[in-house]
């Protein structure tokens, strides 16, 4: 028994009762110039100690290249001297995308395959016979186990075999398959057979070529188009083609100015060489007098003719680009390599392509909408899809220094262009979406003939009791089976066969039967009671539609109307002693500071945005921070004037309006210096928080720097203590109406609250730790309004004769 030492770099697993296997083509690994400088050494061979327990000699390694190619890209590090690099066509992870899509649709249906659940395992071909052969063999081998023709175990319940895309992809899978004989269905062209692939057997979704070669001489005839260029690929296929077409169109009238065969892709040649001669060709067509050039070849042939065109050859005119027509087969449709992404594609003007039958499926846009790479379990394609399509790097997937833009997972597939990914379903997508459902229907049709209690049998060889035999128990079990909710955990010194069901632990689910282990819901979702799915998370925030942000935006909107009526109040008043009193201005700037306070608390109500978040914390602070200047601005000049007043004082020339405004100015400039250096580095941000509640996703203004919210804070405190013991030893002043013992209650209810504000808010969560805040807010900013003006309130409305100088001033007994 051994592991396989190098698991493939792309793959795409989901578990089920039933497994599709596919071979898809995605990337293209591009090696470097290799030099031999010494005689290779003689093939290694290797014992391998197989589950049957036989020790017998493995095949040589025919994959190690291509292996540790492989190996290498994992780093996503390449230089100058790497030995090779992986280029992704992003079009073609739509095909993975139908597929899934697929698959999702009949597990969904209870009408097709009930109480049977469809799985799949995707392996990417990498274009090549090599990585082709060995993914095939990986699909019918045990799961995680390279054992060519060997399964250990009954875990590989593989029926069909979906792929490829281009014609030697399939044929190169078929030759493997045809072996065991597990059917395949192909969604490419179908591949050429000869002496050496005989009898090979497969089922083609997409429509015979013929049907497309009528097409095309229609199409040229139509429009009298008689002098034409044919380019094909250099291979069996190409060689097929020219034997079938050349013939075909010359009977019709149809003549050939030049017939092209453009190298095709293998691991072994160079990419610059294949380019390079596929430069020769584009600059031979260029030269030409034909202006219609049809194209014959695999799903990459635009992208190398693309790259000949407008890459290698600067000199090229475009607009003789322009001016050609060209005529594409459904199989070479118009796609580009992510190093293409940026290029004009409008030297394809003049493009007419044939596409195979697709159909518009509102569920699949949907669906496509909807994949990120940040919540799709198992995909072990749609990163680097992500990073080729979108020009950018995920921060997770490096350890070195990353340059370019950074992935967000945000980006938004409707932005591609259609060379690079396509929203609606595409021909090949629609055959593949096709070829699941017309497994699932095969599968179908044999567990529901009149013979209920026969057994199906797939290609493999593995017997799958129906449902009907299932709930019979004709079933010969050591334990019972694990039902989802729960895991398996083996029993000591018993065969693995015998194991308890254990349930799964708190945060971690299983939705299938006789799991080995639990795993996690995705961040957006949470498990349910039973532990056997994942249930979406709720989005919480403090928001005007409930009771407890609609309470706090009342309240704050009530005290924003009372501060009004006090300033209306005041300057009504503003000639009356007790106005007049410890400076106007002060007063008017406090109840303004107040005023705002209020309505700052309407800045943690509602969805938190980028201009809220940065406005939440930074303006309460400063603006609070006026407040309590004014109130520290007022004190001081209580207790200068009665200090003044001592004959011989030399506090006469601190007596006056300058020395208080300069206290409000120099303490709300410092508030104000540290709230702009909070910006300048770490400026509060929307967020999302996954983790903090389990059944909620909280939306919230990330503070950026803890360390600089509590600054603000402190500051603020500060300014408040200061100002409180100032009011306390000014208590006592002689004076019939002394402010300061009203600012002493004011600045006690001040610090109480903002005391008990820290612990309260540390130990609540979510939306809880924003209401308390806010609740904060209007309690400080109510203590001061009421302590420090309803005196004065009550003097200026209720008792007028109380509100004249002589009223004001009491000598010392």
């Amino acid at each position: 028994m051994v592991s396989d030492p190098h698991p493939p770099l792309h793959e795409y697993h989901q578990t089920g009762h039933l497994l599709v296997g596919v071979i898809a083509s995605h990337s293209l690994i591009i090696p470097s110039p290799l030099e031999f400088t010494a005689k290779p050494p003689p093939a290694l061979f290797e014992e391998l100690r197989f589950c049957t327990g036989n020790s017998i000699k493995t095949l040589k390694q025919l994959y190690e290249l291509a292996l540790n190619c492989i190996n290498q890209t994992r780093s996503k590090v390449f230089t100058p001297g790497d030995r090779c690099s992986v280029s992704s066509v992003p079009k073609n992870y739509q095909h993975i995308l139908a597929l899934v899509f697929a698959v999702k649709e009949i597990n969904e249906n209870p009408r097709i395959l009930p109480n049977i659940s469809l799985g799949f395992h995707i392996y990417d071909s990498y274009f090549t016979a090599r990585w082709t052969y060995y993914v095939t063999m990986l699909l019918i081998s045990t799961p995680e186990r390279f054992v060519p023709n060997y399964k250990c175990d009954r875990q590989n319940n593989l029926i069909a075999v979906i792929g490829g895309l281009d014609a030697d992809i399939s044929r190169y899978v078929a030759m493997i398959l045809n072996f065991y004989k597990i059917p395949q269905l192909i969604y490419g062209p179908a591949p050429v057979m000869n002496d050496k692939t005989p009898g090979l057997s497969f089922y083609q979704m997409a429509p015979n070529e013929d049907v497309q070669n009528a097409g095309i001489l229609a199409l040229l005839l139509l429009f009298r188009w008689t002098w034409i260029g044919l380019v094909v690929m250099d291979n069996d296929n190409g060689e097929r083609l020219v034997q079938t077409v050349f013939p075909m169109f010359s009977q019709s009238g149809i003549c050939f100015a030049f017939i092209e065969k453009i190298p095709q892709y293998t691991f072994v040649n160079e990419i610059n060489n294949m380019l390079h001669q596929g430069d020769k060709i584009v600059d031979k067509i260029m030269k030409s007098k034909a202006n219609v050039v049809v194209v014959y070849g695999e799903s990459y042939i635009m992208a190398m003719v693309a790259w000949s065109a407008f890459f290698l050859e600067p000199e090229h005119d475009t607009k003789k680009t322009r001016s050609k027509v060209w005529i594409l087969t459904a199989q070479g449709e118009l796609t580009a390599f992510v190093f293409q992404r940026s290029w004009d594609l409008q030297i394809f003007n003049g493009v007419i392509c044939f596409a195979f039958h697709s159909n518009d499926l509102p569920a699949f846009h949907q669906f496509v909408t909807s994949r990120n790479p940040s919540d799709t379990r198992g995909d072990g394609f749609i990163m680097d899809f992500w990073e080729n399509a979108f020009g950018c790097v995920f921060t997770n997937r490096f350890l070195s220094e990353i340059k370019g833009d950074i992935c967000t997972g945000e980006e938004k597939l409707e932005s591609l262009q259609a060379a690079i990914f396509e929203m609606s379903m595409t021909g090949h997508s629609y055959s593949i979406y096709n070829a699941i459902y017309a497994v699932a229907h095969a599968l179908h049709t044999m567990s529901s003939s009149r013979f209920k209690q026969r057994r199906m049998v797939d290609s493999q060889g593995w017997t799958l009791e129906t449902h009907h035999l299932w709930q019979a128990r004709p079933l010969s079990l050591c334990s019972e089976i694990c039902q989802p909710g729960s895991s398996k955990r083996v029993k000591e010194g018993e065969p693995f066969c015998c194991y308890d069901c254990i349930p799964c632990p708190e945060g971690k689910i299983s939705d299938q039967m006789d799991v080995n282990e639990c795993y996690k819901c995705i961040d957006k979702k949470y498990p349910n009671r039973k532990g056997d799915s994942c249930i979406p998370k709720e989005i919480s925030f403090l928001s005007y539609e409930e009771t407890l942000g609609i309470s706090l935006a009342f309240i704050a909107a009530s005290f924003s109307l009372i501060t009004a009526l006090v300033l209306g109040i005041f300057i009504k008043h503003h000639n009356t002693p007790i106005v007049k009193a410890n400076n106007r201005d002060l007063t008017y700037a406090l109840l303004i500071s107040l005023l705002l306070c209020f309505l700052s608390a309407l800045l943690f109500i509602g969805h938190p945005v980028k201009v809220t978040c940065l406005l939440r914390q930074t303006a309460f602070g400063i603006i609070f921070s006026v407040a309590v200047s004014c109130v520290l601005a007022k004190t001081t000049t209580v207790v200068l004037a009665f200090m003044a007043t001592r004959p011989g004082s030399s506090m006469r020339k601190w007596v006056g309006k300058r020395l208080a405004y300069s206290i409000v100015f120099f303490c709300s400039l410092i508030q104000a210096s540290i709230c702009v250096l909070w910006l300048a580095n770490s400026a509060p941000y929307p967020d999302v928080d996954t983790h903090t509640l389990v059944e909620e996703m909280i939306l919230e203004c990330n503070e950026g720097s803890v360390t600089m919210f509590y600054c603000v804070l402190g500051y603020m405190g500060f300014l408040a203590t200061v100002s409180f013991t100032v009011a306390f030893l000014a208590r006592k002043l002689p004076d019939s109406f002394n402010e300061a013992k009203f600012i002493t209650f004011s600045m006690l209810v001040f610090c109480s609250v903002w005391l008990t504000f820290i612990p309260a808010y540390m130990s609540s969560k979510g939306k809880y730790m924003v209401a308390v805040e806010v609740f904060s807010i209007l309690g400080s900013s109510a203590g001061l309004l009421g302590c420090i003006f309803s005196p004065k309130c009550f003097i200026i409305l209720l008792r007028p004769e109380l509100n004249k100088r002589k009223k004001l001033m009491r000598k010392k007994n």
